[in-house]
C-alpha cells in the first residue's frame, strides 16, 4: 500500500458533505442574504399564531432555536457522557429554569449573557472546524492553536465591535433597568459614544495581529507545516462574510446571514457525529430507509421546536425561560463537549 493511501482524508466527514454544510454555508448565506435584501421575502410582515414575522424572519429565527436545542442530541443523546456528568446534565437545567422563572434580574441578567455568550460561542465553532482541518491535513493537533484561537475571536467579534450593528448588541442591557438595575444601561451609551475608539482600535490591533499570524504559519511552513486548503477556505470565507455582514450590513441582513450559516453548520455537525448512537436509540437496524428515518426524526424534532419556540408568546413566561434555558445550556454544552475531545481539535 502506497504512502498516500494511507494519508487521513483531509475531510470532516466527506468532500461532498463538508463542502455542502461546513465549507460553502458562509458564502452560500451570503449569497442569499443579499439576495432577498429589500424583498418581500425579508420585509413583508404577515401574521402567524398571533405573531407578527417575515419569511426571512421566521425562516432563521426557527433555524436558531433548533440548531440550538440540537446540542441534546450530543449531551443527552449521548449515553457514554450523560454518566460521566449527571449533575451538569439534569439537574443544571431545572435549577437554571427554575430562577430564570423565579426572579426578573435573573431573566434579564440571563438574556444579556446569551447575547454576548452566543458571540464567543460562533467563532470557537468556526475555531473546531479548523483545527479539524489542521489535524486531518497531518499536523500536530496543539500546534498554533492558541493563533487560532484568537483568529476566530478576532474575524467573529471585531466587526461587531468595530461595526454597523455594534449598538444592536448591547440593546439588551436596557431591560435592565426595568428589574432595578440602572447601572447597566449606561453600557450601551458609553458604547456607542467611544464606538470610533472602538473601531480604530480593532482596524489597527487586529491588522497587525493578521500580520502576525500570517508571518507565524509561514515559518511554520517552512519548517514542515502541511497546509489546509479547507481550513484556509474556511477561515477566509467566514471571516469575509462576518466582516461585510456585521460590518456594515444592517441588522437584520447580517443576523440573517451569520445564524444562518452557523445554524446549518451545526445541525449538519450533530448529524454527522450522532447519527450512529440516534439510529440505534430509535432501534432502527440497518435495513435500507434506516438512516433517512433518523435524519427524519432529528430535523423533525428540532424544527418543530424551533418553529414553536420563534412563534412563542413571551407573555408565557414559563416557556419563554424554557427557550433561554435551552440556549443557555446550548452554549455551555457544545462548548464542554468541544473540550472533552480537545485533543481532537
Amino acid at each position: 500500500m502506497s504512502a498516500s493511501s494511507d494519508r487521513p482524508s483531509p475531510y470532516i466527514v466527506g468532500p461532498a458533505y463538508d463542502w455542502a454544510f461546513f465549507l460553502l454555508p458562509p458564502l452560500g448565506a451570503l449569497a442569499l442574504g443579499v439576495a432577498i435584501s429589500g424583498t418581500a421575502f425579508s420585509g413583508e410582515p404577515f401574521v402567524l399564531w398571533g405573531r407578527e414575522k417575515t419569511l426571512a424572519g421566521l425562516l432563521v429565527g426557527s433555524l436558531i432555536h433548533a440548531h440550538l436545542v440540537a446540542v441534546f442530541f450530543r449531551s443527552h443523546g449521548n449515553p457514554a457522557i450523560l454518566r460521566r456528568f449527571p449533575l451538569r446534565f439534569l439537574l443544571v437545567p431545572v435549577l437554571a429554569w427554575a430562577l430564570i422563572r423565579g426572579s426578573p434580574v435573573v431573566a434579564a441578567l440571563a438574556t444579556v449573557l446569551a447575547t454576548f455568550w452566543d458571540v464567543w460561542h460562533s467563532g470557537l465553532q468556526t475555531f473546531g472546524f479548523a483545527r479539524i482541518y489542521d489535524r486531518n491535513g497531518g499536523n500536530p493537533p496543539a500546534l498554533a492553536r492558541r493563533l487560532d484561537f484568537w483568529l476566530n475571536h478576532l474575524l467573529y467579534a471585531g466587526p461587531i465591535l468595530a461595526g454597523a450593528t455594534m449598538l444592536d448588541h448591547f440593546r439588551g442591557f436596557d431591560a435592565l433597568e426595568d428589574v432595578g438595575l440602572p447601572f447597566f444601561t449606561a453600557v450601551p451609551a458609553f458604547m456607542s459614544s467611544t464606538h470610533r475608539a472602538w473601531t480604530l482600535g480593532v482596524v489597527s490591533l487586529g491588522g497587525a495581529f493578521l500580520a502576525f499570524y500570517v508571518l507565524a504559519y509561514w515559518r511554520l511552513y517552512r519548517r514542515g507545516y502541511q497546509l489546509s486548503f479547507p481550513k484556509v477556505f474556511l477561515l477566509v470565507t467566514t471571516g469575509a462574510c462576518s466582516i461585510y455582514s456585521w460590518g456594515f450590513d444592517s441588522w437584520g441582513e447580517a443576523f440573517f446571514i451569520m445564524n444562518l450559516l452557523h445554524a446549518v453548520q451545526y445541525l449538519a455537525l450533530v448529524w454527522a457525529s450522532e447519527q450512529e448512537r440516534i439510529r440505534e436509540r430509535l432501534r432502527l437496524g440497518r435495513w435500507r430507509a434506516s438512516s433517512a428515518v433518523a435524519a427524519a426524526v432529528f430535523l423533525g424534532s428540532v424544527l418543530v421546536y424551533g418553529v414553536g419556540a420563534e412563534l412563542l408568546d413571551p407573555d408565557l413566561e414559563s416557556l419563554w425561560a424554557l427557550t433561554l434555558v435551552v440556549s443557555l445550556m446550548h452554549f455551555w454544552y457544545d462548548g464542554f463537549i468541544w473540550s472533552v475531545r480537545r485533543e481532537q481539535v
